[in-house]
C-alpha cells in the first residue's frame, strides 16, 4: 500500500514538475515573442519617420515649382 501513494506521490511530483518546466518555457518563448514585436515596431516607426521626411521633401519641392509656375502665368496674365 505505501508503494502506491510513493508511486503516486512520485508521479504527482513528476507531473508538477514538468508543468513548471512547460510554464517556464512558455514565458521564455513569450518573452521573445514579444522582443521580436518591438523590435519590428521600432523599425516600421523608423522607416515611417524616413518615408514622412522624403515626403515632406518632395512635397517643399514640388510647391515651390508650382509657386514659380504661378508667378510665371501671373506675369503673362499681367501683359
Amino acid at each position: 500500500m505505501i508503494e502506491v501513494f510513493a508511486a503516486i506521490a512520485g508521479a504527482s511530483i513528476s507531473v508538477a514538475a514538468m508543468g513548471l518546466f512547460g510554464f517556464s518555457r512558455r514565458n521564455e518563448e513569450a518573452a521573445a515573442a514579444v522582443i521580436r514585436l518591438t523590435s519590428a515596431v521600432e523599425h516600421i516607426g523608423a522607416s515611417l519617420e524616413t518615408l514622412h521626411i522624403d515626403i515632406k521633401q518632395s512635397n517643399r519641392e514640388m510647391f515651390t515649382r508650382l509657386n514659380h509656375v504661378e508667378n510665371r502665368v501671373t506675369k503673362l496674365e499681367v501683359k
